[in-house]
């Protein structure tokens, strides 16, 4: 048996079980968990705590959870606003503008949207599952970049799934509302279930990444709310655990940063509220996130994957000055990330 498929029967023994063994499941996860049979997917859902541990609740619980963002659609969507009146209309005499202090908060979400993941085509392309309750409902909000070319008609871009799903976050997060860089957030994760090979999963992509986000937000809001930035959970304080774990594993280049006060708010700011979604491409942030996910601490890992990137461009760091140390930071290098993730394990606390 292939290394590869040994792999894949560790993964399904430990899932046939009547109750995941989570600490066998995130050792095994920590090293990549595959696209096939819908690994990931499944994965990601315990992870993310979408799905329970035992496995005789799973069917209930999706079954549930899926009914209820029916529901949200019904009720925040197609509802309030009827067929001339709807959610993503940018019309400041909307009804819907009420519900939303400032219709920027919406037009920020479109732009965001429209823009995820450039280098791949699939945000772009139609979804196999259109919201069959908004079809000639939801009027596409004015193109704002002039380059996007309508689909069909009751068609649906996986993009406008995404803006769907922040909108209907936003509305249920008025506290927070939304936040740039949270479209980065949810990409990888709708992918990885828009993917999954079972048709039956893929149909509920959005559902499910629905709720797994918001789970995943619950971890990390605290990030997106600057007035948290100085607390123990707060951005901050995740910046200067990181350069403090930088000292003890390289003095020597924490030093010269110092020294030319290349402070971690001009890199790593990016880097950790958005899991670095925005500094590989998009197989190579699911595969970090695999890591990131299976980490028993949750986010302690991240700072030591941030750790683990600065000490494998020490070299170009130790000879750079200010301007091109912060041009390599801020534009990090192509590079294997199983490269990232193995010397991230070599330094965790």
């Amino acid at each position: 048996m292939s290394l590869h498929k040994a792999r894949i029967k560790a993964f399904e023994d430990v899932l046939s079980t009547d109750e995941i063994d989570i600490n066998i499941l995130q050792s095994l996860a920590f090293n990549g968990i595959t696209e096939e049979k819908g690994l990931r997917s499944l994965i990601w859902k315990i992870f993310l705590h979408y799905i329970p541990k035992q496995r005789n609740k799973w069917e209930a619980t999706l079954k549930k959870q899926r009914s209820l963002y029916k529901e949200f659609i019904e009720e925040m969507i197609v509802s309030p606003g009827g067929p001339t009146d709807h959610p993503l209309s940018i019309s400041p005499e909307s009804s819907w503008s009420k519900y939303f202090k400032d219709n920027e908060v919406l037009l920020q979400i479109d732009k965001d949207v429209r823009r995820l993941c450039p280098e791949i085509s699939f945000f772009q392309s139609a979804t196999e599952f259109p919201c069959s309750e908004l079809n000639n409902v939801i009027r596409r909000t004015e193109n704002l970049s002039g380059d996007y070319v309508p689909l069909k008609e009751g068609a649906e871009a996986h993009w406008e799934v995404v803006e769907r799903m922040l909108f209907l976050y936003a509305k249920l997060n008025p506290g927070q509302g939304y936040v740039q860089g949270m479209n980065e957030i949810i990409g990888p994760i709708y992918h990885t279930f828009a993917v999954d090979p079972d048709m039956e999963q893929r149909k509920n992509a959005e559902a499910d990444c629905f709720f797994c986000f918001t789970n995943l937000m619950a971890e990390i809001r605290d990030f997106f709310i600057r007035s948290l930035d100085e607390t123990e959970s707060g951005i901050n304080n995740m910046m200067f655990r990181l350069s403090e774990r930088l000292k003890i594993n390289d003095y020597a280049v924490w030093e010269r940063l110092s020294k030319q006060e290349l402070r971690p708010q001009y890199y790593s700011f990016r880097w950790l509220t958005l899991l670095l979604s925005q500094e590989f491409s998009l197989p190579d942030v699911e595969r970090i996130w695999d890591s990131l996910f299976a980490d028993s601490t949750r986010f302690d890992f991240l700072i030591s994957v941030c750790c683990a990137m600065i000490l494998l461009v020490r070299d170009d760091l130790m000879t750079g000055d200010f301007a091109s140390n912060v041009k390599l930071l801020q534009h990090f290098p192509p590079m294997d990330v199983s490269l990232i993730v193995t010397k991230a394990r070599t330094i965790r606390l």
